[in-house]
């Protein structure tokens, strides 16, 4: 049996524990974000796809990480502060993490090794990768950084 995301948590950017079988039976994008970065932008489409989805049982993940060209360098509160003045997002932002190499988290291993990148790579390659989740916790399908998050909506209303 494959492992569901149900079995994990993390860490919000309060340093408060979340446990992902609260979002048992919810569709799920999850996202590797950054503040400083040229895809930063699409937390304004994450939010326009949250607001549309949300009460149909949709939730987004946001990860913020330093990983990639060191564009998100600010701490927690730094972080949120950012996305509150510049995109008021009301999706969950989790605490800075680690998505690739030995510290990654094991929610992005289990990600990348359920949903691998081109040529099967397991691998994030950059901020703004997203991963799709249907109700039942299992990743359905990757999408690139360069893919805009309304690019989604036809496959988030296909699986609520």
């Amino acid at each position: 049996m494959t492992a569901t995301i149900y079995t994990f948590s993390a860490a919000n950017y309060k340093n408060e524990a979340i446990d992902f079988s609260i979002y048992q039976g919810k569709a799920l994008l999850i996202v590797n974000t950054a503040s400083a970065c040229g895809f930063t932008p699409q937390y304004a489409g994450l939010e326009s796809l949250y607001q549309s989805y949300k009460d149909q049982g949709f939730e987004i993940l946001a990860f913020p990480c330093n990983q990639f060209g060191k564009q998100e360098q600010g701490d927690n509160n730094d972080i949120k502060q950012f996305c509150d003045l510049n995109f008021n997002i009301s999706f969950e932002l989790f605490s800075k993490i680690i998505v690739n190499g030995e510290y990654a988290h094991p929610l992005y291993e289990h990600l990348k090794n359920v949903a691998p990148g081109i040529f099967g790579t397991k691998s994030i390659k950059w901020n703004f990768t997203k991963f799709l989740v249907d109700k039942q916790g299992k990743v359905i399908k990757r999408y690139s950084p360069t893919t805009k998050p309304a690019d989604i909506a036809n496959d988030i209303a296909a699986i609520l």
